[in-house]
């Protein structure tokens, strides 16, 4: 059987995770193809299919990046977006876990400068949440926060040393052409982004 083919040019954020995460429901292929035309579904895809238990090797042309994955069965799943992980979270013992999420690179409105330093604050002061702290998930401005040169960035490193898992919206980072900067965190996509806040007992945004 030939491998199946899925071609997601120009497709937004995150309909190629969701086109391949359907064909996996569906058919469980051994080995699937998956065409892309950005660099933030690039890695979105690939993150999901290693996810999934496949084994990725990603080839680029001019126009394109071909993502060829084959399954494999030795492969663990993580725990960002997985069913699996839903299901755990479900079967658990409660405990609290709280996302954060963050829009904008500052705080607040009428003076950007005091906004820059108030988000600091807020990032140097979430530790004192203790383990109930989950995840950041960082949309829109707040990339910045994650990329070479931001004064928030330290703190950020800080908080991902420690444990706590930092989504940065791969979309964004192709928006803002910051791909490269990016210094912490995971580039993520809009479906996990809702599965986070969907799994959070609480979310704050400042």
């Amino acid at each position: 059987m030939s491998d199946i083919i899925l071609e997601c040019h120009g497709l937004p954020c995150p309909q190629p995770v969701l086109r391949c995460k359907k064909v996996i429901e569906e058919s469980a292929p051994a080995a699937l193809k998956a065409i892309v035309d950005n660099e933030a579904a690039k890695d979105n895809v690939s993150r999901f299919l290693t996810v999934k238990g496949y084994s990725v090797e990603i080839e680029k042309d001019e126009n394109s990046y071909t993502l060829r994955a084959t399954k494999d069965e030795t492969c663990e799943e993580c725990e960002i977006m997985t069913d699996k992980a839903i299901a755990s979270v479900a079967d658990a013992p409660v405990k609290q876990k709280i996302t954060v999420f963050i829009g904008s690179d500052v705080i607040g409105t009428g003076d950007n400068e005091l906004g820059g330093k108030l988000m600091l604050n807020f990032l140097a002061t979430l530790p004192e949440i203790g383990d109930e702290l989950w995840r950041i998930v960082m949309v829109n401005g707040a990339v910045k926060l994650a990329c070479e040169g931001n004064p928030c960035l330290e703190k950020l490193q800080e908080l991902e040393a420690s444990g706590v898992t930092l989504l940065v919206c791969g979309t964004c980072l192709d928006h803002f052409g910051l791909f490269g900067d990016k210094q912490a965190g995971e580039t993520t996509n809009m479906l996990d982004v809702v599965t986070s806040l969907q799994l959070a007992n609480k979310v704050i945004r400042p």
